[in-house]
């Protein structure tokens, strides 16, 4: 069977072509809308297995990131085959693991900024006139969402900091990326996940971005006994270096959710910083074992 998930630029379009031909071909994949963006574009979320005992991960937090998207959509993809074909995925009997334990993958958190790192103010829509004001022009690094927050930054933990570090660097508004907006969790996009978190009490939560081939461990994973020891496992399962932070260099969704709940959290970075779609397949070949087990410890 030719796999659905392909390599291509991913887009808002992309996005809901995927949705369309997994839910065609896997009808026991449930998927709904998080939330919406400013701009109305959907936060869709997939799920599979029990909803009370589950895992979230989430990528696409990036507008410049299209990778982290298509790894998750080819996760998605190869446990819904490998439940229908009742057969084990990196070693492990998905079908019979997934009556216990369940996974909740939100692909694009950031869909806006995508559109906008990809077509510049036309991605915008009806916000394009104030996204030309911010905008250099040269849309190709974009990174934050559609009213110029970048959503990494958009959450509680280490809000303080991100501010202090904006005003440094001269960032006192809405700009391409950085910005941390005016308060924690202003913005669509990180309302869709906290609220999603908050009332679905996920066990533990992986955030996926693209570049730096590392596994980043929250900074209060210390605090959880049980996470040393899934951070190494993880790891192993995609060849990465570990590493323990205590700074910004963790994307703010995990910071956020470990503190928030005291629960393991972890980023993936996957692939190196200048990767390209055609990529994709080696990328994920790499990742797919330590996407597998964190789902299922």
């Amino acid at each position: 069977m030719s796999r659905i998930v392909k390599p291509i630029i991913f887009d808002y379009n992309t996005n809901k072509r995927l949705i369309e031909d997994l839910v065609k071909e896997y009808p026991f994949l449930k998927v709904d809308i998080s939330g919406r963006t400013v701009l109305g574009r959907g936060i869709f979320s997939f799920s599979l297995g029990s909803l009370h005992n589950s895992v979230i991960i989430a990528g696409g937090f990036e507008g410049s990131d299209g990778t982290s998207p298509l790894l998750l959509y080819m996760f998605i993809e190869d446990v819904c085959r490998s439940i229908k074909e009742k057969r084990d995925l990196c070693g492990v009997n998905i079908r019979r693991a997934l009556s216990q334990l369940g996974i909740t993958v939100i692909p694009s958190v950031n869909p806006d900024g995508r559109e906008i790192n990809l077509y510049g103010t036309e991605g915008a829509k009806s916000l394009r006139k104030f996204i030309s004001t911010i905008g250099s022009g040269d849309y190709s690094f974009w990174q934050s969402n559609a009213r110029g927050v970048d959503i990494r930054k958009n959450f509680s933990t280490g809000f303080e900091d991100f501010q202090k570090k904006n005003m440094e660097n001269g960032i006192t508004g809405p700009f391409s990326t950085d910005f941390a907006g005016e308060y924690p969790e202003s913005e669509a996009e990180t309302k869709a996940l906290t609220r999603l978190c908050r009332v679905r009490s996920f066990r533990q939560c992986l955030s996926v971005s693209s570049g730096g081939e590392t596994l980043i461990s929250a900074p209060d994973n210390h605090l959880i006994p049980e996470s040393e020891l899934m951070s190494k496992i993880i790891a192993q399962g995609c060849y990465y270096p570990l590493l323990q932070t205590e700074d910004e260099n963790i994307c703010g969704f995990p910071a956020w959710f470990s503190k928030e709940f005291s629960k393991p959290s972890f980023e993936l970075k996957a692939g190196e910083p200048d990767s390209a779609y055609s990529d994709c397949d080696k990328i994920y070949e790499r990742v797919k074992e330590a996407l597998t087990v964190f789902s299922l410890m």
